[in-house]
């Protein structure tokens, strides 16, 4: 990190994530002068969470308590305070949230926001405008019913993508409002107004509601993403009267107003700091790494996600369309993977005593290809594809108990980086000509080498560990590129906030953030990659549908 000058303004971007509480600051130079974080389940253990959420007795319903995330943010600015960072040169902030998410206000929570007392903390003063007190997050898998009422109301499944940029999933939170209505009623009647996380989030520095932004809004199946409002279809299909909840959703790039009074008088900030509209944690990381048209991003964290910039939607069945979060006139388009570093972290642990020393060695000691052995690991109901279990194969296509440990890391990280291949390329079809194009030079072996410049850029945790990112780079048989911070989406935050401020002045993002250090080559592919892994992706795609025959319901 960089010191900045002692009166250059800074920007500061909030990563409200399911395991901790991060924030970047930069200056108007781009370089980071501050990180910082709250650990959840280790600094905040009064909430009893593991990784940052509530596994219920099902297995299917997955919560975190909300006052956690506001308890946090008091932790955190104190924190930041300590470090000597002056409040009073923030000029802008943005921060995003853990997409799907929803927090249901309290009747009066309004009323509790605008009037709030500088001498006490938030989790204080906010203990009581919650009605729903745990929230539903992106986890979370218990609202089967909704989603086919809501594609049955929309028409069907394909209808509903080509509506919302997804067909019906369980996480999202259109259906999760839905369950919450059905069961709960008493505790929706009592919610004046629906936030996602990551205009809750946005709401705490307001300190009235702040409108939930087109890109994470796009994670609801409740928004025309064409039309960038609300679907009367979907609403009508989820609640009676839902827009008075949600509220008009806004552009991405909005300035929704100045800081709260509370932030002023509690923290020093300037009455002048302005907020921008926060978003989900993947369209941040998408700032971030500073996707353009013809990249494509594997995000490594608690979930694993896979996403690229388009111009032309074409929705299908699988993976999701959102409002790009840089330019309202474009896409991009996601795939997540519910089974990302929590399972990585259970295998490190069973298979490698703890130590990612030992994990990436057996990663280095085991051939590609894993002579012919194949895992499947989803620890809990995976979304793409919808299976749930640890399924191993050896190399007959036998089904077998268990694997030797440097043979099971190995059989975690192919499998998971050839699920991320295989559903990546099955997008090609959902996207315009030119991506196409570009996708399939970049995700098909034997077209990749012959253009320069295309890339996958990896960021999340898992990609400080470059025996992983060798394996991403080799099943994907493409060079792969990190940017120099871990942090893409509180990162993308701060960008987004610098941008916000000077988007009147300056159109483009990348004209803002052209500065910005450059993603760095950190692996290419074996020369044997492509022959290995063009012949396993299909081995693995027969499999894949066989465990899929065996574990539907």
């Amino acid at each position: 990190m960089m010191a900045a000058a002692r009166d250059s303004p800074l920007f500061l971007g909030f990563d409200f994530s399911t395991q901790q509480l991060k924030v970047v600051a930069i200056d108007e130079n781009l370089n980071v002068v501050h990180q910082n974080n709250v650990q959840f389940d280790s600094e905040l253990p009064e909430f009893r969470t593991q990784g940052g959420v509530h596994i219920h007795a099902d297995r299917l319903t997955v919560t975190s308590p909300v006052l956690m995330w506001v308890k946090a943010l008091d932790l955190l600015l104190d924190k930041m305070k300590g470090a000597g960072l002056a409040y009073s040169r923030v000029r802008a902030l943005s921060g995003s949230g853990q997409q799907h998410g929803s927090v249901f206000w309290r009747r009066g929570a309004s009323e509790t926001l605008k009037d709030l007392d500088p001498d006490q903390d938030l989790h204080q003063l906010l203990q009581d405008s919650f009605s729903v007190s745990h929230s539903p997050v992106w986890m979370d898998s218990s609202s089967r019913q909704q989603c086919e009422e809501l594609q049955t109301a929309a028409g069907g499944a394909r209808r509903l993508a080509e509506i919302t940029g997804s067909r019906a999933y369980e996480r999202f939170t259109g259906n999760q409002i839905s369950k919450l209505r059905q069961t709960r009623p008493e505790e929706f009647k009592n919610t004046e107004r629906i936030s996602l996380v990551s205009s809750f989030a946005a709401s705490l520095f307001l300190g009235g509601y702040a409108s939930i932004d087109y890109s994470d809004g796009s994670g609801m199946n409740l928004l025309d993403i064409r039309t960038r409002n609300w679907s009367e279809i979907c609403l009508d299909a989820t609640a009676p009267h839902l827009d008075r909840l949600l509220g008009a959703p806004v552009p991405s790039t909005s300035v929704l107003g100045p800081v709260s009074s509370y932030f002023v008088q509690r923290y020093g900030f300037s009455e002048s700091c302005r907020v921008v509209a926060f978003t989900g944690d993947n369209p941040a990381s998408l700032a971030g790494m500073r996707l353009q048209q013809g990249d494509v991003a594997v995000s490594l964290g608690t979930s694993d996600t896979v996403f690229l910039w388009i111009q032309q939607p074409r929705p299908a069945l699988e993976g999701h369309l959102f409002c790009n979060p840089l330019d309202w006139r474009a896409f991009m388009a996601l795939l997540c993977f519910k089974n990302g570093s929590l399972t990585r972290e259970r295998i490190r642990n069973e298979s490698a005593g703890g130590s990612w020393e030992l994990f990436s060695g057996a990663l280095r000691d085991t051939p590609l290809g894993n002579n012919g052995h194949i895992g499947f690991y989803f620890d809990s109901m995976e979304i793409t594809p919808p299976a749930v279990g640890v399924h191993l194969f050896d190399p007959d296509d036998n089904q077998v108990s268990s694997l030797s440990p440097q043979v099971e890391v190995r059989a975690l990280v192919e499998g998971q980086f050839l699920s991320r291949r295989l559903h990546a390329e099955r997008l090609g079809y959902s996207i315009s000509e030119t991506s196409i194009l570009l996708l399939i030079l970049i995700f098909s072996s034997s077209l990749c080498s012959i253009i320069p410049g295309t890339r996958v850029l990896a960021t999340g945790g898992a990609s400080a560990n470059k025996d992983i990112l060798q394996v991403l780079c080799d099943v994907f048989n493409t060079p792969v590129y990190t940017i120099d911070l871990l942090n893409s989406a509180s990162l993308g935050s701060a960008y987004r906030a610098l941008h916000g401020m000077m988007s009147e002045s300056v159109a483009s993002f990348f004209d803002v953030v052209k500065k910005a250090p450059e993603a760095q080559l950190v692996a290419t592919p074996h020369p044997a990659a492509q022959q290995v892994y063009d012949q396993m992706l299909k081995r693995y795609a027969r499999l894949e549908e066989r465990v899929l025959q065996e574990t539907r319901p």
